[in-house]
């Protein structure tokens, strides 16, 4: 599993950086002139909703659909601007979506056949973060050259907005009269959010690294009034990416 893949991954990189104190220390190949002003990053994993309110409940309740069904693949990229040496000002923007389809549990049509539908859900956020580096992510050698550690761990919190989208088509159940008709169901906007993250860096160069990072995202919306008697839709869950970034 990509989940599995990423918090091995960053397991792994915290135990040599506790493991291994002297080495985490060791510079990295090559220095650059000064200290890096900030970096950009691309990063792809897997995101795992909680999918804990009462409209997700509904749907893996009357429909072949688990909460692991609205786990996908999450990529995004980042711009981050150093602030203090080991303080850094992060610009985050992700996205991952899925589309399942399904037929009801304890329904069939009159011809005994199953009746079909497909949840589509789609969540991009947008945030604003600290990042604050728990060792030194280099030294100053004179006045014209800076090396970087080789592994540095970080933690973060910041907040922003989440745009979503929630979609269900196909053919339903009439509750009263047990009739099957064809609709669509939609609600989608912008929610706003919090993030907690940590993560690893580890240098492959002067000039660039690599960074394993988890994220629990909190969020949440009203769904619109294609959703009557439905409470606040949860846009909250736990990301894990792998990545590389390029310092500047």
């Amino acid at each position: 599993m990509p989940v599995r893949a990423a918090l091995l991954a960053s397991v792994v990189a915290a135990a040599l950086a506790v493991a291994q104190p002297v080495r985490a220390q060791d510079s990295g190949d090559g220095f650059l002139f000064q200290r890096p002003s900030g970096s950009w990053s691309l990063h792809g994993g897997f995101a795992k909703p909680s999918a804990g309110s009462d409209l997700f409940s509904f749907t893996t309740t009357n429909l072949t659909v688990s909460r692991g069904d609205f786990s996908a693949l999450d990529y995004g990229a980042d711009l981050a601007f150093a602030i203090t040496p080991r303080l850094d000002l992060v610009l985050d923007v992700s996205h991952s979506g899925m589309s399942k389809g399904s037929e009801f549990r304890n329904f069939v049509d009159n011809n005994q056949l199953p009746i079909q539908q497909t949840t589509s859900f789609q969540r991009t956020p947008v945030t604003l973060s600290a990042r604050y580096y728990l060792t030194a992510r280099g030294r100053q050698i004179g006045h014209y050259a800076w090396v970087p550690n080789r592994i540095v761990p970080y933690v973060g919190a910041g907040v922003g907005a989440m745009n979503y989208g929630f979609d269900q088509k196909g053919d339903w159940v009439d509750n009263t009269t047990l009739a099957v008709f064809p609709d669509t169901f939609h609600s989608s906007g912008w929610a706003p959010m919090a993030q907690l993250l940590a993560g690893v860096e580890w240098s492959m160069g002067p000039g660039w690294a690599l960074r394993t990072e988890a994220r629990y995202l909190t969020a949440g919306a009203t769904p619109s009034s294609d959703f009557p008697g439905f409470h606040r839709i949860d846009l909250s869950g736990v990301n894990t990416n792998v990545g590389f970034f390029v310092r500047f």
